[in-house]
């Protein structure tokens, strides 16, 4: 069996789960999060270095570019986020990808200035966006250490509170769960989720802190608490109290413990 044969049947996982295609148009992400995919493949690749993965390059040519319709809901972005830094050019994109007829997902650790300007926005477009920010912890000295250049919690409850009360549809991704037990965040976000809340663990941690983090024993030892709290018991007893929750979805990664099907195509957002 070839390569392209055994990819295919893989079931749908990490970004493509929610969306179809995805769009980037920035190199490097001031938020510096440890546990960032994105980091780890551009470091792997010789793209960046743990050091230098902070300091952003906005790709021109791809801000440039025509966005045509596409097949299936875009997310926005994947790889970096929307900053006060970078925010005229991500608006200048969505805006050209909406008015071209697509459906955008668009997710953000996200700030009050950035989604005020959003929401004015893309007002024209809002039955076609969808905003599902990244919340995974209510303990800001918890984001502060696994997300260090990123908002604290009460801005991204403020920012999701403010695209609620502007109509749009409203989702949370708590991707990875960054606290043993994330109800008090299921709690706190619910009067302003009208789509999903998201609950995943925590991925190829092991892996990824080596490249992220060097020589960083604090990280490692953060990283084996944190995995420990979602060994396969936890994650169970997770599911059994939430399965009736019809705003609870489960990422891949909490599906495959729990024996849930997997979506067979991407974007199915299941």
């Amino acid at each position: 069996m070839n390569t392209a044969t055994v990819q295919a049947q893989r079931p749908p996982s990490g970004t493509q789960e929610w969306a179809a295609s995805n769009v980037n148009i920035q190199d490097g992400c001031e938020h510096d999060c440890r546990y960032c995919y994105a980091k780890t493949m551009a470091i792997r690749f010789k793209r960046a270095t743990a050091k230098s993965w902070s300091t952003t390059h906005l790709r021109q040519h791809d801000v440039d570019r025509r966005y045509t319709k596409r097949d299936g809901r875009i997310m926005f972005p994947t790889a970096h986020d929307i900053t006060p830094a970078n925010l005229d050019p991500c608006l200048d994109v969505l805006t050209r990808m909406l008015a071209a007829g697509n459906e955008v997902l668009i997710v953000s650790k996200p700030r009050v200035a950035c989604v005020k300007r959003l929401c004015s926005g893309l007002l024209p477009y809002r039955a076609q966006i969808v905003f599902r920010f990244s919340i995974a912890s209510t303990d800001n000295a918890v984001l502060s250490f696994w997300e260090p250049g990123a908002p604290a919690f009460e801005e991204r409850l403020e920012c999701l509170r403010l695209a609620h009360l502007s109509d749009y549809e409203t989702s949370v991704s708590c991707e990875p769960i960054l606290d043993a037990d994330p109800d008090a965040l299921v709690k706190a976000v619910r009067p302003y989720v009208t789509d999903s809340i998201w609950l995943g663990k925590i991925n190829r941690l092991r892996n990824i802190l080596p490249l992220n983090c060097p020589n960083d024993a604090e990280a490692v030892r953060h990283g084996e608490a944190l995995m420990a709290t979602q060994n396969d018991t936890a994650i169970r007893a997770l599911y059994r109290r939430y399965r009736a929750d019809p705003l609870i979805k489960w990422k891949d990664s909490i599906k495959t413990v729990v024996g849930l099907a997997h979506p067979k195509k991407h974007g199915l957002d299941i």
